[in-house]
Formats: C-alpha cells, sequence, structure tokens
C-alpha cells in the first residue's frame, strides 16, 4: 500500500534544497566582495599583471583596446539553483575611472563552486558607450563578447581584431562542470 504522503515529501525535500542551497550560496558568493576602490583598484592591477605574464595575446589585445573590464575574482557556486558575483575595474588609459560588478544566476543540473577571474577588452567606441550608458549590460545581449580559449587564440592575432569586445578567462580554481560568461549582467556600483 503505498503512503499518501508523497507529494508533500517531494515538496519538504526540494524546500530543504533549496533553503540549503540558498545559504550555501549566499556564504560563498560573499566570499567575492571587495572591501574598498583601493583593493579593488590593487587586485586589478594585480589580475592584470597575472594575465599579461601567462598570455602575450591578452596584452597585445589590451594595446589595441578602448578601455578594459577588469574582474579579479568571481566566485561561482551553485547547487541546482546557482549563482556567481564578483566585483571589478572600468579602466580607460591605465586607470580605474568606473567600478562594476558582475552577477549571473542559473538554474539545472549543477553541483560545486569555483573562483575565477576575466578581463574583458572593449574594442570599439560604441561597445564602450553602450556599458557605461546602460543601467547592466549582459553579456551574450548586445554587442559581441568572444571569449578567448586557446583554439580561439591559436587563430587570432592583433591584426585580425574585428570583434566587439574580448574576454579572457584566468585563475579558475575549485570544482564545477561548466564555464561560461553567457547571462551575466555588468552594472555601476559606488566604491
Amino acid at each position: 500500500m503505498r503512503h499518501k504522503f508523497h507529494l508533500p515529501y517531494r515538496s519538504a525535500l526540494m524546500f530543504f534544497c533549496s533553503l540549503v542551497c540558498g545559504l550555501f550560496l549566499t556564504a560563498t558568493l560573499q566570499q567575492a566582495h571587495a572591501a574598498s576602490a583601493a583593493d579593488l583598484d590593487r587586485e586589478a592591477s594585480e589580475a592584470l599583471h597575472k594575465l599579461y605574464k601567462g598570455n602575450p595575446l591578452a596584452e597585445s589585445i589590451s594595446k589595441k583596446a578602448r578601455a578594459i573590464l577588469v574582474f579579479p575574482k568571481i566566485v561561482k557556486a551553485g547547487l541546482v539553483f546557482g549563482g556567481s558575483y564578483g566585483e571589478g575595474v572600468f579602466m580607460k588609459a591605465g586607470h580605474a575611472n568606473e567600478y562594476m560588478n558582475a552577477v549571473s544566476a542559473s538554474f539545472g543540473w549543477q553541483a560545486g563552486a569555483q573562483s575565477y577571474g576575466y578581463v574583458v577588452f572593449l574594442m570599439s567606441e560604441q561597445v564602450e558607450n553602450s556599458l557605461r550608458a546602460s543601467h547592466g549590460w549582459e553579456v551574450g545581449v548586445g554587442p559581441t563578447v568572444v571569449v578567448m580559449n586557446e583554439g580561439v587564440a591559436k587563430n587570432l592575432s592583433t591584426s585580425s581584431l574585428k570583434d566587439d569586445a574580448y574576454a579572457f578567462i584566468f585563475d579558475q580554481s575549485g570544482l564545477m562542470v561548466s564555464l561560461s560568461l553567457e547571462g551575466t549582467k555588468i552594472s555601476k556600483i559606488k566604491r
């Protein structure tokens, strides 16, 4: 004989999993919050140095970029529901002009946590103005952002740059199955 409590049991289990996931995400994502503008400036400078040291193409692209977005540390975590958060610097002519955050949320088969950094080189005045004028720029909507991996990097030189923006992901640690910038919303913050 089957019990009639099957549906409430599932609902309670889903509620419990959601609660645990929410607490896990809150605790993990709070680690990505930087303390001050000076901290963000220092971390962004260190992140660029680390990227350029390990990837000469990134340094070459930086010399042709109109502006650079540097997110030194993004923390991503998920257990069915997932999210990522990090704060960064909008740089123009080598100086921090504004501060940004990057936020994403996801739902689906996922479990784990990881941290990483990324840099987006903005190549045109149009994409720079779009980011600065918007109330939030969603990666994957609007200007073309090419995420540089080893395959793409092999076929690209600074003379063949034609896209709006190029993103380099670096310093990955932790364990999570997938990593994508698609759906990340970048917005201005005050520091």
